[in-house]
């Protein structure tokens, strides 16, 4: 393990310039909290030093950076297409080009209405008919940043709506395209969020907007091809700072649904997709009125000529139960699915003649058909013990086939299609009724066998006696984990009941084919053993969180899988919560600690409800500014406050962007600061002009992922395959 280069520059520190923040009779002394001064040219400059700090200090690792950036490029076919969906007359596709930062959405003809096996395309073969929609290197020509927010086709195929953000803030710009002329309309819709879409007729744009908190708290509809917004209509609009609003149209494009959530209650509102443009006086028809706790979501189906309302909540269901209701009568339910404990129940998608359910049991996603008829489920199973199959993109109303996306930590990226029981055989060209096909895998360059590679999941226990799952991916041929001293990088997250499912990651193979086991610490707080596990993790339980991370990595070493010597802990913003508390808690135990875009200053944030989400976020966290008890609990954890004194931290290295508006890139600068007074070795990366996914492009991205990784394996002592 080599120290961060002792030639490198000093490192800035800012000046101290204390402010005092007094709240429940608390008074607290913060001498860093300037550096939010965004437009302050002093902040801009200690940026900028902070940068050029960290560039100096770790200009060492340049070749390894190097290499790495390398693999990772070796390993993808940079032309390529994606594998082609069928919506309306087109089978719409992405390509990537060798070279090119960003991918080009295009589209080729069907060959008829019994068109359903997707073309086998090739990037060395022209494409019969293929149109280019959108070249986002095109649109990104002469800017740092880009970002694709909206995209969307008329169901007709003759309009293309697209919203782009140029600076990282995540407001979007949205321009439409005439797709039979080729003219650009005159609409310029600026301020939007992510997610514009079009009326099933093509005429109107629906999109939303946020309020000064970065709050979408507002639907609008635009009719297509006026310039600006000054004629568009507010349709909806939620007053209440704790909930975010967001629209959509059913997939039978019988209605336009609009949905208002917190973090703990939801509500949703229809309206007649047909109408609405024409009918001036149309208002949003509530299915359940809003009550405190209570989350549902919806979705439409035909059957036997009747519209029903397929509802899927949790009013005295932890888990979750779906239920249906007519479209004229919502309150009058019946039992689909009834409440299973263990059966966290997801999503409900409504065809025409079934319906998909996504939900997860014992700890991991799955997906079963729904038979409208008999309630009955059929789950659509594959070999792995570990694995996330989700649904896919399926944009018609009635396929004979079923797309559903699949991967594991050894197993790339796959589609497949799944053959309807009900399937006309003279539709597919292959494929008998109820099988899997693989439709498409990414392909991994350089030779890679999922054989050479193990994952496998085993069980921590906490404090308290709760099991902790951990998941665990390696390479074979360095011996399995456990069986001797092995580097161990270690991830977490644990909010927002956000879980943290098998995944391949190419880039990951650059640690693995160095000997690293990669492993994920499924705390509480996220969602991975329902929504129980969820509920032990937030509020006055976070602190379970931070505890099952130490409990893992404490597991880990007292197994004989690593040593707290080749341990290096990694999260991203949330994430980086569990970072900056683990690192208070446990510094002993970790060589090196990566946080990205860390939300490592919670509670002076979750102070001010002026911020970005700090309203919304108070059904997480708790709100500190009415709760005394909340003010202390989240202040015993928060990591600002919370770093000590006379104990030696690991390496620590803090990734952030100037214009995140979910994490401010102030919460890391501050953070930084104060680890430094107590002697830590901290480095502080800043994007200049990016969001809160970091840098926009592929090739940047892999930089920057590179980056990350030529550190945690220099903290790791291991730096060649």
């Amino acid at each position: 393990m080599s120290p961060t280069d002792p030639a490198a520059s000093t490192p800035p520190q800012p000046a101290r310039r204390p402010q005092a923040r007094t709240h429940h009779g608390d008074t607290f002394e913060d001498p860093y909290d300037w550096l939010r001064a965004k437009d302050d040219p002093e902040v801009i400059a200690h940026l900028e030093a902070e940068n050029a700090h960290t560039d100096a200090a770790l200009a060492h690792l340049e070749p390894l950076r190097e290499r790495i950036f390398q693999e990772i490029k070796g390993r993808v076919r940079e032309t390529d297409l994606s594998l082609p969906s069928r919506r309306g007359d087109w089978w719409y596709y992405g390509r990537t080009i060798e070279g090119k930062q960003y991918g080009i959405q295009c589209r080729a003809p069907i060959a008829g209405p019994d068109d359903w096996t997707p073309p086998v395309l090739s990037p060395e073969v022209e494409v019969p008919g293929e149109q280019v929609l959108l070249d986002a290197n095109v649109e990104a020509e002469g800017h740092e940043f880009f970002s694709l927010g909206s995209f969307d086709v008329s169901n007709d195929g003759t309009r293309m709506l697209w919203g782009v953000d140029l600076a990282g803030d995540e407001r979007y710009t949205v321009r439409v395209k005439d797709l039979v002329t080729g003219e650009v309309l005159p609409d310029v819709l600026e301020g939007t969020f992510s997610g514009s879409h079009f009326l099933p007729d093509g005429t109107h744009i629906v999109y939303t907007t946020v309020d000064d908190a970065w709050r979408p708290d507002r639907v609008w509809l635009h009719p297509v091809g006026r310039a600006g917004r000054d004629e568009d209509r507010e349709i909806y609009r939620d007053d209440d700072e704790r909930f975010w609003v967001g629209a959509g149209v059913t997939r039978s494009d019988r209605f336009l649904i609009v949905e208002s959530g917190s973090s703990v209650t939801s509500e949703v509102a229809m309206l007649d997709a047909a109408t609405v443009a024409t009918d001036p006086e149309a208002r949003p028809r509530l299915v359940w009125p809003r009550r405190e706790g209570v989350e549902y979501g919806v979705d439409h189906a035909v059957i036997d000529g009747e519209d029903w309302l397929y509802i899927l909540h949790n009013d005295g269901a932890l888990d979750f139960e779906l239920v249906r209701a007519r479209v004229g009568a919502p309150d009058v339910v019946e039992t689909v699915l009834p409440h299973e404990p263990g059966r966290r129940l997801l999503d409900v998608d409504c065809f025409r003649d079934f319906a998909v359910v996504e939900y997860r049991r014992e700890g991991l996603p799955r997906v079963a058909l729904l038979d409208y008829r008999t309630h009955a489920l059929t789950e659509i199973s594959f070999d792995e013990p570990l694995y996330a199959a989700g649904f896919g993109s399926n944009p018609e109303w009635a396929p004979p086939v079923l797309r559903i996306g699949y991967g594991s930590f050894t197993t790339p990226g796959s589609v497949f299609e799944y053959v309807l029981p009900d399937a006309d055989p003279g539709l597919l060209r292959d494929g008998e009724p109820g099988e899997l096909i693989l439709r498409r895998q990414v392909e991994v360059l350089g030779g890679y066998d999922p054989a050479d590679y193990g994952q496998a999941r085993l069980w921590a226990p906490a404090q308290d006696g709760t099991r902790i799952p951990v998941s665990l991916v390696w390479k074979r041929s360095f011996g399995e984990p456990g069986a001797g001293i092995r580097p161990v990088h270690l991830y977490g997250y644990g909010s927002y009941e956000h879980s943290i499912d098998p995944s391949f990651s190419v880039a990951r193979l650059s640690e693995l084919d160095r000997g690293v086991v990669f492993a994920v610490a499924h705390v509480r707080g996220g969602g991975e053993m329902g929504r129980q596990w969820y509920e032990d993790g937030k509020l006055g339980a976070k602190r379970n969180s931070f505890t099952d991370f130490v409990d893992v990595a404490r597991h880990l070493v007292e197994s004989g899988y690593t040593t707290p010597q080749r341990m290096v802990a990694e999260g991203g913003s949330a994430g980086g919560l569990l970072m900056g508390a683990v690192a208070n808690l446990a510094p002993e135990l970790f060589a090196g600690v990566l946080a990205d875009v860390p939300f490592v200053d919670a509670l002076t944030t979750i102070l001010d409800p002026s911020l970005p989400l700090t309203v919304i976020e108070w059904d997480e966290w708790g709100d500190p500014l009415h709760d005394r008890e909340v003010y202390e609990y989240m202040k015993s954890y928060s990591p600002y406050e919370n770093v000590r004194e006379g104990v030696a931290y690991p390496r620590i290295l803090a990734m952030t962007s100037l214009n995140d508006t979910r994490v401010l890139y102030v919460e890391p600068a501050k953070w930084v600061a104060r680890l430094r007074e107590v002697g830590a070795d901290a480095l502080f990366k800043c994007e200049m002009v990016a969001g809160h996914g970091g840098v926009s492009g592929r090739y940047n991205s892999w930089r920057e992922r590179a980056f990350q990784l030529a550190w945690l394996l220099d903290v790791l002592g291991v730096a060649e395959a």
